[in-house]
């Protein structure tokens, strides 16, 4: 039998743009006093979801990964304390770590396709959902 290849519909521009715009808006609401739970979990989400997929596609980006992981590390901090206080933000210190995490998923990004976010998204969504 032969072997099917699989169709593989690159990320879009206006893909790109929606994630971006997540992320960042999320990040300036934190840097202008006005982060809360719904803009935390857009920003946790995106960036998880490209994590999680660069890992799934084995990605070559240098320090992609680490950067990545570094943004999530300060995102559970402020999700702990945010669940624990109700005061959503990003320390000034800790900020440049995620906006770093930001810049390479934005980089990373366009080395995926569309399939792969939308089912990374999903397996992550239902992860969340049995906790």
């Amino acid at each position: 039998m032969k072997k099917r290849n699989l169709l593989r519909v690159p990320v879009t521009q206006g893909l790109k743009d929606i994630y971006a715009m997540d992320m960042h808006t999320s990040y300036q609401a934190a840097c202008l006093g006005r982060f809360n739970v719904t803009a935390f979990g857009r920003l946790a989400a995106a960036i998880s979801v490209v994590r999680t997929a660069l890992v799934t596609h084995e990605t070559k980006i240098l320090n992609a990964i680490e950067l990545l992981d570094a943004a999530i590390g300060v995102l559970q901090q402020v999700r702990k304390k945010g669940d624990e206080t109700n005061v959503w933000e990003i320390p000034e210190e800790q900020r440049i770590t995620v906006l770093d995490g930001i810049n390479a998923a934005e980089q990373c990004i366009g080395t995926l396709d569309v399939a792969l976010l939308a089912e990374t998204a999903e397996k992550l969504l239902q992860d969340v959902s049995a906790e």
